[in-house]
């Protein structure tokens, strides 16, 4: 377990004991991720290369005798429902992610009996980390770790996958909650979004990982993460209509969308594009990873953020600059947003021991090109959820 991780669980302890007068029951966490390659793919059926880091969302808990889900923040955010009632709330709350996860844990069987929970978290909120699937399977591991439900951890990373969906009304992929429950330290998590196939690539020695936040911050609900998915499905639709019918565009190859591509309309066309290139390029960054090919990474990276900017049409420019000051700095590999964009951070993969004056750059840069600072971090990989039991004596 990272020092980060315990730093975190210690922290959700100590505000949880605070708050109500007595230590947890149970404490889970679960990190956030960074994708690697393989963006706006995973609700398209195709491969993504993720990995989970270092930034951490906690969870105390302990059970309750009254029926209610009390759920608290460290920051001083509450709310409480009636276990046996959860519901979405009318306007999108935090309180969504963890109230969907409880109420699809008592449809598999879990007692729908009160506990207290207080989050801790560094994951950054809108950053395109991944926030909420560490919030839903930290929320989802304390859970059943309170109430001995026993659910596999493919089976809890689906559930949490579906409470996103249907409490916070976000349509998202498989890839944030996959990677969060099953990433493994010094690994990239190759995950195939149609069979759920997973494999841990290892991570090559002598490269690090910058996270560059841009500032800027987007909520998924009200981007146009929905709208992509539907030009996705539209264009799967008129291709299906034209020239039989692919189960997804993860099915059409590059050479075959090259030939059908001029009978779809200009927008659908660029999305599409997109997504069938970037699943190629996620097979290509795979292999060089294995073969140690970081050049050959890099310029992957690079290739897929200007897909992303003007096929798919999700950077901004601020994430644009961010790439610019990477790609002309010294030692580094490649660079691209990552997450679903519209704001959020790039991941730069630099050589180790450039990955400081990188940062100086970023930091001395960035500001005179967008008005706006970075916050720039060294990132490692870590292992995916876990939870445990607190022994009282």
């Amino acid at each position: 377990m990272s020092s980060n991780r315990e730093s975190i669980e210690a922290q959700a302890v100590a505000a949880f004991a605070k708050r109500f007068g007595t230590g947890p029951e149970v404490v889970a966490s679960a990190p956030g991720r960074v994708n690697l390659i393989g963006e706006h793919v995973d609700y398209n059926d195709g491969l993504v290369l993720p990995a989970a880091i270092d930034r951490t969302t906690a969870v105390a808990a302990s059970a309750r005798d009254d029926g209610r889900l009390v759920l608290v923040t460290d920051a001083g955010q509450e709310a409480s429902f009636a276990a046996g009632r959860l519901y979405p709330s009318e306007r999108r709350a935090w309180t969504d992610y963890i109230t969907g996860v409880a109420m699809l844990l008592q449809e598999q069987g879990m007692p729908a009996r009160g506990a207290s929970l207080l989050v801790a978290s560094n994951v950054p909120r809108g950053s395109g980390l991944s926030s909420s699937a560490a919030l839903e399977l930290a929320a989802a591991f304390a859970l059943e770790e309170l109430f001995a439900a026993r659910v596999p951890p493919v089976e809890t990373a689906l559930l949490c996958q579906r409470a996103e969906h249907e409490f916070a009304g976000v349509k998202c992929g498989i890839m944030d909650q996959f990677v969060s429950c099953l990433g493994r330290r010094d690994h990239a998590l190759l995950l195939d979004c149609r069979s759920l196939a997973v494999d841990h690539v290892p991570l090559p020695a002598g490269a690090d990982l910058l996270i560059c936040d841009t500032g800027v911050r987007r909520a998924l609900g009200s981007s146009e993460y929905n709208r992509r998915r539907e030009e996705c499905a539209e264009g799967l639709r008129l291709l299906a209509g034209a020239h039989g019918a692919p189960g997804a565009l993860r099915d059409v190859s590059p050479d075959e969308f090259a030939e059908r591509a001029p009978s779809l309309p200009p927008v659908v066309r660029r999305r599409c594009a997109h997504v069938v290139s970037e699943i190629a390029r996620v097979e290509r960054a795979a292999a060089a990873l294995r073969g140690g090919n970081l050049p050959e990474f890099g310029k992957l990276m690079y290739d897929s953020h200007l897909s992303l900017q003007r096929d798919y049409e999700v950077s901004c420019p601020e994430l644009d600059r961010l790439v610019d000051i990477c790609a002309e700095a010294e030692g580094v590999y490649g660079a691209r947003m990552t997450g679903a964009g519209f704001g959020g951070c790039v991941i730069c993969l630099v050589r180790r021991e450039c990955a400081e004056s990188v940062t100086r750059r970023i930091n001395a840069e960035y500001p005179a090109r967008s008005g706006r600072r970075a916050s720039v971090y060294a990132c490692a990989t870590d292992d995916g959820a876990r939870s445990r039991r607190i022994p009282h004596t």
